[in-house]
């Protein structure tokens, strides 16, 4: 197991959350949302809008079975038995007299009479031609249908006329405003309901003989929202100084038989409307009522021509709040409505009745945004928060979660409490945020990758740097303790061939040599640490594991060794092509195995990855005397420990390397597997065992006898240069002994 040398805070050991990039750029967003959600702009308030849209698709009011609500619809068959819309207001006041005699409860207008009837005698006259004047005074001295209406409306009370804004004012010669049915109410310090209002300029009303003997004024218009959805109906317009209910909140005071409606108003707004004691509706800040819609209801129809022939069922009529409109497609009253595309304005007047009478309004608490912030805040804090410290799978459920406990609250309060409230903005900030957040690490991950791609693509296989950069946790930047193998390679007498070549010559030289034995090095695994002009530093078990590190080292090194003749006899043909002279290459290689320092060393400007320690230095000296030794390869004592089953190896002495103090066994790694059971490696290794033995007991005339034997038959395993070595230190021991307590150790003098 490693261990981690660099300094590791207390923040790190406790897995703790820093403040990044990343997170900055999260809490910027959030914070931009919040503000956004403040000044509540028109395209975020319709996405609301439409998610009040969904939910009221999803689940509309129920149809109720008896509606409190009839309307008296100058449709299409009425026209055509009737005549073409307007009709003579004689006709009208028929109507309204028939639906008095069925018991109707208030009947109301969603016509205005803003014009005489062409059909008075007066505007008779003046149409027709050849009349005498007898007939024309008596034609003129008939009652006017407006009178005759207007008297019929004098008599029933409970009549109400609409009426319509403006966007100019009007003027009526003669005729006093309307009386404000509305009484306003404030909170103390609050300003009057009139200033939230929404206003028009000039109000377009009825004929003087209608008009000024209705129970009631009702102002017709639906205000749509910006998509041309009717979702909101004012309570009441604003026209200079007054205040005047809309239609249906007009026919709810006549039937509660009230004098006027209460609006009460606060600091922030209108806050509500009392229709009656019993009926209070909660409005928006300018005192739009929010009905909840039903999908449209023909049954609650009644063709205004048999009201007029008295065919209709008088049960329909009874007790009811009787609008007279019109459902046909050529008089334009067609709105859109969050549950119908097409539905006539006056049934828009009538869901409105029909939710405040059964209290299915919906309504829309001040608290509501509070809480909708709230959602957004604390949710979109979550995910800055956990995104980069958890990463994307997870702060994905997180996402899940809170978005679906938004929404099912959302939904419940819709369904159970009436009561809407948006879920939309608080999860399209979150999953905003979430995937802003998730793009920026992916962004950061994948610099990274490329960052540790190119580093280490010059001392790493294209394998093994995918690898690192697919599970950086293989990496640890830094610097940590592994047991690793290391090997040096340099090139024998390479002063004397590079006096051969030129500087250009020398480094095309070098990059032919470099190249092969670099790609062993890779192919099996290892990790180029440095060039070092013709000397080559690797290892292994860094930063991949590499369990075998020490195998795989021995095996890269043989094959390096092996790589260089069919490189010198390229070189050599090159050289005679060229008619100069050719030295061979000749490399010797020191391995060594043990715990080192490997990660980024360097400073903040500049950074290698490398490693440091003894064994490291112990690699270095063992390169060196492989020329000593007369061997290619000089392998370390545990480096041989974990290899010696797998190769051929010899001992080849008990050396105190320069800069060490303590003995190191070193042996020389001959061949592979194949090798170490040849007969002839077996014998050898036996000699080279007893020359060693007799030589530390101080038996020199046995040693020199096992060396004989050694140059006959390990001559082809090229052991002169290790027999000559052995021989001029027993001649040097034979003159002057080590003395009896010697353990066989040999000072080295030389790197």
């Amino acid at each position: 197991m490693s261990d981690e040398i660099k300094r590791v805070t207390l923040k790190e050991k406790l897995h703790l959350p820093t403040v990044g990039k990343a997170r900055w750029i999260g809490f910027a967003i959030l914070l931009a949302f919040m503000a956004v959600r403040a000044i509540d702009p028109a395209p975020l308030n319709v996405l609301r809008l439409k998610t009040f849209d969904l939910y009221q698709q999803i689940k509309p009011r129920d149809i109720l079975p008896n509606s409190p609500v009839v309307i008296i619809d100058l449709d299409d068959a009425s026209q055509e038995a009737i005549g073409q819309w307007p009709w003579p207001r004689n006709i009208v006041s028929r109507m309204v007299e028939n639906l008095f005699a069925m018991g109707v409860g208030v009947v109301g207008f969603d016509i205005i009479f803003a014009e005489p009837d062409r059909m008075n005698g007066k505007n008779v006259v003046s149409s027709l031609v050849g009349l005498d004047p007898e007939t024309k005074k008596k034609i003129e001295q008939l009652p006017s249908n407006d009178a005759i209406l207007g008297d019929l409306i004098k008599r029933a009370r409970r009549v109400v006329v609409g009426q319509a804004g403006l966007s100019s004012e009007k003027e009526y010669t003669g005729r006093k405003p309307l009386r404000s049915r509305v009484f306003e109410r404030q909170l103390r310090g609050a300003p009057k309901p009139q200033e939230w209002a929404p206003a028009f300029p000039g109000l377009l009303r009825n004929v003087d003989d209608i008009e000024r003997f209705a129970g009631g004024h009702g102002i017709l218009s639906l205000v749509a929202e910006p998509d041309g959805i009717v979702r909101r109906i004012p309570a009441f317009f604003r026209s200079g100084k007054r205040l005047y209910p809309s239609l249906s909140v007009e026919m709810m005071r006549i039937a509660a038989g009230r004098s006027g409606i209460i609006a009460k108003g606060g600091q922030a707004g209108i806050i509500d409307i009392s229709i009656s004691k019993q009926i209070k509706v909660p409005t928006d800040r300018i005192g739009r009522m929010w009905p909840y819609f039903s999908k449209s209801d023909r049954k609650k129809y009644v063709s205004a021509k048999d009201v007029i022939t008295g065919t209709v069922d008088p049960k329909l009529i009874r007790g009811k709040l009787a609008l007279i409109g019109t459902s046909a497609v050529g008089l334009l009253d067609i709105k859109t409505v969050p549950t119908e595309q097409f539905i006539p304005g006056v049934e828009v007047h009538a869901q409105l009745i029909e939710s405040v009478l059964t209290k299915s309004f919906l309504s829309r608490p001040a608290y509501v945004d509070v809480l909708e912030m709230g959602i957004a805040l604390i949710g979109g804090i979550l995910i800055i928060i956990l995104t980069p410290w958890i990463g994307a799978k997870w702060t994905l459920l997180l996402f899940f979660a809170i978005a679906g406990g938004a929404g099912t609250t959302s939904w419940y309060m819709f369904a159970e409490q009436k009561i809407i409230l948006d879920a939309a903005f608080a999860i399209i900030t979150i999953l905003l945020l979430y995937v802003t957040l998730t793009y920026t690490s992916y962004a950061s991950e994948e610099a990274e990758r490329r960052q540790t791609r190119d580093a280490f693509s010059k001392y790493l296989s294209p394998a093994m740097v995918e690898q690192v950069v697919e599970n950086p946790s293989l990496l640890s930047l830094g610097g940590t303790k592994r047991d690793m193998t290391l090997l040096f390679c340099d090139v024998r007498g390479f002063t004397s061939i590079s006096e051969l070549f030129d500087a250009e010559g020398l480094t095309v030289l070098i990059n032919k040599l470099l190249t092969p034995l670099t790609d062993i090095i890779l192919a099996r695994q290892g990790t180029i640490d440095k060039y070092m002009g013709d000397c080559i530093m690797a290892f292994w078990n860094a930063p991949m594991d590499d369990p075998n590190h020490a195998k795989d080292g021995c095996t890269a090194a043989l094959e390096m060794v092996a790589a260089m003749k069919p490189l010198n006899d390229r070189l050599e043909k090159e050289a005679k092509e060229e008619g100069r002279k050719h030295l061979d290459l000749k490399v010797g290689l020191g391995l060594n195995s043990g715990d080192a320092v490997v990660g980024n060393m360097g400073t903040a400007q500049r950074m290698d990855y490398s490693v440091l320690g003894d064994t490291v230095n112990t690699a270095a000296r063992l390169e060196g005397q492989s020329k000593t030794y007369g061997v290619d390869i000089v392998l370390g004592p545990k480096t041989w420990e974990q290899v010696e089953q797998d190769f051929a190896t010899l001992r080849l002495d008990n050396i105190q390397v320069k800069g060490k103090t303590v003995g190191l066994l070193v042996y020389a790694l001959m061949g592979d597997a194949d090798l170490a059971k040849d007969v002839k490696f077996i014998e050898v290794k036996e000699l080279v065992e007893n020359m060693l033995n007799t030589y530390t007991a101080q038996k020199w005339s046995e040693a020199r006898t096992y060396i004989d034997q050694l140059r006959v038959k390990g001559e082809s395993f090229r052991l002169d240069v290790l027999c000559d070595l052995y021989e001029g230190r027993i001649s040097a021991y034979e003159v002057t002994p080590p003395g009896p307590d010697w353990d066989g150790i040999f000072v080295a003098t030389t790197k």
